[in-house]
């Protein structure tokens, strides 16, 4: 239903996660989407496993993926991780903007796939874990390093108790510039200001 007022819930930039929820946020995803610029410049996505660690995003595919060819072309990636099927609930997000280092060293497979295969499993199996990190080592396998440059964030219970008036207005983060001045031309733009 559309009116001629603009409502305040256009504007959501307030609804972030701090610090420490997107650390936890990131901490606890094992898996996320990893976009990249194709050649033709489209850009794409897949849904990949991945592990946060000293504040990098890190993930692993075969060499011969185009992924990996878009990568090394042009290493100016996002990463988009959710907590819906988390511990965490649903409802919070982080955006990752940043860029991307290709590892084919065995210094870093030698951390990454235990690390990786320890953190991505979901088998009850105690050996799963070891039979998973036995699987990925391989010799065209590399190891993605996502270097952040930017954060968004947005943690949907907080706009829930905001909008029910039982969220302490000190929890509520600055609003961002298309939140203040990009809306104010849209407004300006569409007669509505």
């Amino acid at each position: 239903m559309s009116s001629d007022k603009p409502q305040d819930y256009e504007k959501v930039s307030m609804y972030n996660l701090d610090d420490e929820g997107r650390e936890e946020l990131l901490s606890t995803a094992i898996e996320c989407i990893f976009n990249w610029c194709t050649k033709d410049e489209w850009p794409m996505g897949v849904v990949m496993s991945c592990l946060w660690h000293d504040g990098r995003m890190w993930l692993t595919a075969g060499g011969h993926r185009h992924r990996i060819s878009a990568v090394r072309r042009n290493p100016q990636v996002s990463v988009v991780v959710t907590s819906t099927g988390t511990v965490l609930g649903p409802g919070k997000s982080v955006t990752i903007k940043g860029r991307c280092k290709i590892h084919e060293d065995q210094k870093t497979k030698d951390w990454f796939y235990p690390a990786f295969a320890s953190h991505t499993s979901i088998s009850p199996d105690p050996n799963a874990a070891k039979a998973f990190e036995e699987m990925l080592d391989s010799p065209i396998r590399v190891v993605l390093e996502v270097v952040p440059e930017k954060f968004i964030t947005y943690d949907g219970i907080k706009m829930v108790k905001h909008t029910a008036g039982v969220l302490d207005e000190s929890e509520l983060g600055p609003l961002s510039e298309s939140d203040t001045q990009r809306l104010e031309r849209e407004l300006e733009k569409r007669g509505l200001s």
